[in-house]
């Protein structure tokens, strides 16, 4: 389902009698596909997965705000913490769905134009999540997330990615030095560029309940993932302008 720049892409069914984690790709800038497609109907969430009910995890931070806390509960977003997230997956009767977005605000340091590094090669938390509740694992990579905002360079080994990273180290949120389009002019801004977002939702990956799973199955589950978001990417890229010889870059 389309609407404006926004586009959510269904690749196939997810069964309501069952809970998942879905895991968010990239975080981007103000991860704006991630809220759009499954905080609001804007893009028909309900109507491609009838029977879910999506909730995007969010840092406790921004829950301490007076009146924002209120907008953003309203519209489903729950704290990032282990306690908020587990109590979502015990609801009896499935049909919930838990969104991640994994790579964090770390990752949105990375959110440049033509850029597709993920941060997940050590990101083992929401895979242990989903096993202690038996809930299904579903990878999605958002096209274009990463095209609607400039930033400003910020390679690793320089002082302004330094002094992010410390900042975000401290703070637990990243500070990246973004900018796009205005309201009446297209040279310079905080408004969106006018390109597309397509949100792939790939298929899920099936998980046994075990309340004490190993470092073994951790392992096993999490390149799994891995491999399943990798084989999503390459299926889809070429139908939103992503070059062949471009590939995901895990960090």
């Amino acid at each position: 389902v389309r609407t404006f720049f926004l586009c959510l892409v269904k690749t196939t069914d997810l069964d309501p009698r069952k809970n998942y984690v879905l895991g968010f790709h990239p975080h981007g800038i103000l991860v704006a596909g991630a809220f759009t497609n499954f905080c609001t109907e804007a893009t028909g969430f309900s109507k491609l997965f009838p029977g879910l009910r999506s909730n995007l995890l969010m840092l406790p931070l921004w829950f301490r705000a007076p009146f924002f806390r209120d907008y953003i509960m309203s519209a489903g977003l729950v704290p990032s913490d282990k306690e908020s997230a587990s109590y979502l997956l015990r609801r009896k009767g499935g049909g919930n769905a838990v969104v991640i977005a994994v790579g964090g605000a770390p990752e949105a340091l990375d959110a440049h134009p033509g850029d597709y590094t993920v941060h997940l090669a050590n990101k083992k938390g929401f895979i242990k999540l989903a096993i202690e509740h038996g809930a299904d694992l579903v990878p999605i990579y958002s096209f274009g997330e990463n095209e609607v905002f400039d930033q400003l360079e910020n390679p690793r080994g320089t002082w302004l990615r330094y002094i992010q990273e410390r900042l975000q180290s401290i703070m637990g949120i990243s500070l990246p030095l973004f900018h796009a389009r205005g309201v009446f002019q297209y040279s310079f801004g905080l408004m969106p560029y006018r390109k597309p977002i397509n949100t792939v939702v790939g298929r899920p990956i099936p998980v046994e309940k075990n309340k004490k799973p190993t470092a073994e199955e951790l392992d096993v589950f999490h390149q799994r993932y891995m491999d399943e978001l990798t084989h999503l990417f390459e299926e889809h890229k070429g139908n939103y302008g992503v070059p062949e010889d471009a590939h995901l870059l895990f960090q």
